[in-house]
């Protein structure tokens, strides 16, 4: 599936029938699609679009005050904060009807192997609502909580490339030898909330192989096209840590691209 977002609503896309929500966050998204055109990753989109979604549901029962806070950090994170904006206004003026929070998502192939068809997981007003001020209080109790010394709050997800990598890398490369660098394996930090790794990157698998491609060969039009969650086991080592410890004193730093 092709990474760019203007290409997620061409005539290859598969739409369920009947009215669901996959089918409304489809529809919700497609006018802002050339505001996503720098966008690398499709995750991003729908991860971004689906938090407007959800913001402005938020609005509706939220007092202002404490919704211009939830702005505000929302901005010191980075997000693109005037399309926030944009999509939330949108949402609440096209969509207002419907009032249940998207939770999750997943592309899965149709019948015929080649299409994506998008799914989500949503949740009725109250149930998420009820569900987000007990995980509020909850983080609320770890603050509290002594954290155990040099403890990081991550998980780390560890690949390391594997033979069809190295065969591939080697065809492009067939008179370097770079064996023993691509052995070296790259640690990416996720949520340590996140329970189901497995699930997580059936999600996500695509953001990694080509972080892991790009590094090694920026010509995209050589790298693997049909790439599939199969390939990506087939292709890559992948071990998960759930206990990260700094030890030194200085504070990492995080570089901003």
């Amino acid at each position: 599936m092709s990474n760019k977002v203007i290409n997620l609503f061409g005539n290859e896309f598969v739409q369920n029938t009947g009215v669901k929500y996959s089918e409304l966050l489809e529809q919700f998204i497609t006018p802002f699609a050339k505001e996503f055109t720098d966008v690398e990753y499709y995750e991003d989109v729908f991860e971004f679009a689906i938090n407007a979604w959800n913001m402005a549901n938020i609005q509706a029962v939220m007092p202002e005050d404490e919704l211009d806070k939830a702005m505000k950090t929302v901005e010191q994170e980075g997000t693109d904060l005037s399309l926030l904006k944009k999509m939330v206004a949108h949402k609440i003026k096209k969509y207002k009807a419907y009032t249940n929070f998207i939770v999750d998502y997943e592309f899965v192939d149709d019948k015929t192997g080649k299409n994506p068809v998008l799914r989500v997981v949503t949740q009725e007003k109250d149930t998420y609502l009820a569900s987000m001020f007990n995980q509020m209080e909850d983080d609320d109790l770890d603050i509290q909580e002594e954290f155990e010394e040099n403890y990081i709050n991550r998980s780390a997800i560890i690949i390391k490339p594997k033979q069809p990598f190295l065969d591939w890398f080697s065809d492009l490369n067939p008179e370097d030898d770079f064996e023993d660098e691509l052995k070296q394996t790259n640690i990416y930090l996720i949520d340590e909330d996140t329970e189901d790794v497995e699930k997580f990157l059936r999600k996500k698998f695509d953001k990694f192989f080509k972080m892991e491609l790009e590094e090694w060969h920026d010509n995209k039009k050589e790298w693997p096209q049909k790439r599939n969650y199969k390939m990506f086991n087939l292709w890559f080592q992948v071990d998960v840590s759930e206990m990260i410890y700094d030890i030194e004193k200085r504070p990492v730093k995080k570089s901003e691209y």
